[in-house]
């Protein structure tokens, strides 16, 4: 037959050798695959790009086949033909039947990456702690994950200038169908806390920052492994939503989506509405709603809460799945779900009541929220030996004030503010409160932040509360105490985490 080892009839069988295998199609791989050996083809040369193709196609679906191709390679350099034969006919046929996956060319995106960038860095926490680590601080800051449950802690492996690039994206084939949800949970957890958008920063109710500029955040988050505990509060927020395939979810506060992916994989066959407070958070929800199926991917509305009834009266109308199909309705959740969604909210009532008639009878809001006024004192974190009575006391009066102020809405509301609101809106509520505690770490610019004069803009900081009732010597004073005692020491941040569900009680 004709077959030229060099020319076009060996490209054109190899090509469609390997054109059967991607296709899954063990006959047609295993007839080309013939039509070489019977021409004289060099086994060498097909077990080459059997080798090849278990990486590029088959990859992370099934991660053995590389394994099985190699031994089949090395059976046949003992055996030789005709019997290795049947290793090669082993080689291909699995990899025609094997589950397929090209998602290993994210090692290529990453290689073109790295070509147009310039230099980035390493980290310091994932720098070698064997050299330099006492001068430049090298691995400071790193969490060991096998210190951690299920061995993983979230924490900055990629370079700043590139958090939330993905370069791996799992296939729903084979082993990586398997790991696709835990990858995709985990970095979405690992996202949100880098981004935190909607969440108090560590001591922020006691600074003044209007220009809001970039701090030490990912020294915070990585410190405070608050990946894993924001996993923790999706998960309880949504159990506690009793979620079924075909509900309709309301995420009001959707930040990093971190609530809405999870939402989307709980309720396939129902729908995901996302309320995005700022155009950043609108537009990265879009993209990567983007990679989804189209009935998948959530309604993305971008605003704040006043502003639902607008996007409510525009949704209704649509098609809603329902237990019977999908029928035109004025649009109505299922559950409505969020994350420090009411923290700035000014009038939480009048939040509380407007969600309240979004929901169909029967239907479930639930909300975890942090809860400012029990958020750490730092009078708590300083030794107070050798101090005045009188100042001590001056001092703490003047912390506790910053959680006292009646015209502050960030601070003026405990959990019977939303449970007393929520039954006024005919809701049956229940709460749990409970603490929480993170490692901090006190930085200088930090405690640069504490004590800065606010100048009477924005929220006044915790230097305006000491100065009324300390002298500007006493705050240098205890600037000073702070700083020898503090700076640079990770301590015990406590705070406490409200964990609403609001039933809306069913139609007789």
């Amino acid at each position: 037959m004709l077959y030229d080892k060099e020319g076009d009839y060996h490209f054109d069988t190899i090509s469609a050798f390997i054109k059967s295998l991607r296709g899954s199609d063990p006959d047609a791989a295993v007839y080309w695959m013939a039509k070489m050996i019977y021409a004289g083809e060099a086994p060498r040369f097909i077990f080459r790009r059997m080798l090849i193709f278990a990486g590029e196609d088959v990859g992370m679906a099934d991660p053995n086949a590389i394994q099985v191709v190699n031994a089949c390679a090395q059976a046949f350099e003992q055996v030789g033909l005709p019997e290795g034969r049947f290793h090669l006919g082993l080689a291909a046929i699995y990899l025609a039947t094997a589950k397929k996956s090209n998602s290993g060319f994210a090692f290529f995106d990453a290689i073109a990456q790295v070509e147009k960038e310039g230099d980035s860095g390493v980290p310091k926490h994932l720098r070698d702690a064997n050299r330099d680590s006492e001068g430049f601080g090298h691995g400071e800051g790193y969490l060991y994950p096998h210190a951690y449950r299920d061995h993983w802690v979230a924490q900055q492996y990629l370079p700043s200038s590139l958090q939330g690039k993905v370069f791996y994206t799992p296939s729903d084939q084979g082993y990586e169908a398997q790991i696709q949800i835990e990858v995709a949970r985990r970095r979405e957890a690992h996202l949100a806390a880098m981004l935190a958008a909607d969440e108090l920063d560590t001591g922020d109710i006691l600074t003044y920052s209007p220009d809001d500029p970039v701090r030490d955040r990912w020294l915070q988050r990585t410190i405070s492994n608050a990946g894993e505990r924001l996993g923790q509060i999706r998960d309880r927020v949504l159990d506690a939503a009793r979620l079924m395939r075909h509900s309709v979810i309301l995420d009001i506060k959707a930040g990093s989506g971190l609530i809405t992916w999870e939402s989307i994989r709980r309720a396939p066959e129902g729908g995901v509405y996302s309320l995005a407070r700022t155009r950043r958070d609108a537009d990265a929800l879009r993209q990567l709603a983007e990679r989804l199926r189209a009935e998948e991917r959530p309604i993305v509305m971008e605003g704040n809460l006043a502003e639902l009834p607008t996007f409510v009266a525009m949704q209704s109308g649509r098609l809603l799945p329902t237990h019977a199909g999908a029928v035109a309705s004025a649009l109505r959740y299922d559950a409505i779900v969020g994350y420090n969604a009411l923290l700035d909210e000014t009038d939480k009532a009048g939040a509380i009541a407007l969600l309240a008639s979004l929901l169909v009878p029967g239907g479930i809001l639930s909300l975890a929220e942090r809860v400012p006024r029990y958020t750490q004192r730092l009078y708590h974190l300083v030794d107070h030996s050798g101090m005045e009575s009188d100042l001590v006391e001056r001092w703490h009066a003047a912390e506790e004030s910053i959680y006292g102020r009646a015209d502050d809405s960030l601070v003026n509301w405990d959990v019977d503010t939303i449970v007393d609101a929520a039954q006024a809106a005919n809701l049956e509520a229940t709460c749990q409160l409970e603490p929480e505690t993170t490692e901090t770490q006190i930085t200088g610019a930090m405690m640069a932040r504490w004590f800065t004069v606010g100048a009477g803009e924005g929220r006044p900081t915790y230097c305006d509360a000491l100065a009324s009732t300390l002298t500007a010597e006493e705050i240098s004073q205890l600037r000073i105490r702070f700083e020898r005692q503090l700076l640079g020491h990770i301590v015990q941040w406590s705070g406490k985490t409200a964990y609403f569900r609001c039933v809306n009680p069913p139609t007789a």
